[in-house]
């Protein structure tokens, strides 16, 4: 339990720093910027898909446990990353944004990305009381796709009319909910068997929905032929760097 505790809240630690990654959108050309945000994008999604394919779903498979609870889990858990995107886009107010006004869009913006992190603690830490390879695994996935997230969301801050500071910092502090998901978790201790039929199916889902529902769609943007490949080989890479640790645990 001890050693599930420090790797779980190092991982969520970092997953939180990566928050801090929206102030390279300050520093970077916005053409240059565009095209390593998408080979990160191809990246972090064969990432999720190589965790998905390669440490969670044989996880689950090898304990018994791959049944139709486990298919309604795999589900619910697309359903709600559905439901969290849908609450992302969501858009009330046709009033300018200014430091005096914010769209509202910037605070729903920040709800669903609590909710989110949150969730990614309750992931990481359920995936280290499976085991330390597994959790690793899952802790590498979730932090290569906040990378472009937290890019994103802190963009949907600052187009919302909060100033850069401010942004960054809020950005951060819904960001440190993924340590509490952590923490709830490791507090609860459930048993092993327990997050491998519930907490395991519902990260499948999740990281299916966010890979193929998310950041696939986007690299359909660019379909330029050498950018296309070079996506390609991203995501293999993604899923190579999976294969890896598998080797490697």
């Amino acid at each position: 339990m001890s050693e599930a505790f420090i790797y779980s809240i190092v991982s969520v630690i970092i997953v939180s720093l990566i928050s801090l990654a929206g102030i390279i959108i300050l520093v970077i050309k916005q053409p240059y910027l565009k095209k390593i945000l998408l080979f990160f994008v191809s990246f972090s999604a064969g990432a999720l898909l190589g965790d998905v394919f390669i440490h969670l779903l044989p996880e689950l498979v090898d304990s018994g446990q791959f049944n139709l609870n486990a298919s309604l889990y795999i589900m619910g858990g697309i359903i709600l990353f559905f439901v969290l995107e849908k609450i992302l886009h969501w858009r009330h107010c046709h009033l300018s944004a200014t430091e005096a006004h914010i769209h509202p869009l910037a605070y729903i913006n920040l709800i669903g990305d609590t909710i989110h992190n949150f969730i990614d603690g309750l992931i990481i830490a359920g995936s280290y009381l499976i085991s330390i390879p597994v959790g690793i695994a899952t802790s590498l996935a979730v932090i290569l796709h906040e990378i472009p997230q937290e890019m994103g969301d802190f963009g949907v801050l600052l187009h919302s009319g909060m100033n850069a500071k401010r942004a960054l910092f809020l950005n951060f502090l819904t960001a440190l909910s993924a340590v509490l998901g952590a923490i709830f978790i490791l507090m609860l201790n459930p048993d092993p068997g327990k997050v491998t039929q519930i907490l395991l199916p519902f990260a499948i889902g999740g990281f299916l929905y966010i890979a193929s529902a998310d950041l696939i769609p986007e690299l359909h943007k660019d379909v330029k032929p050498l950018n296309s490949v070079a996506q390609l080989l991203s995501l293999l890479a993604g899923i190579g760097v999976m294969v890896l640790l598998l080797r490697l645990g």
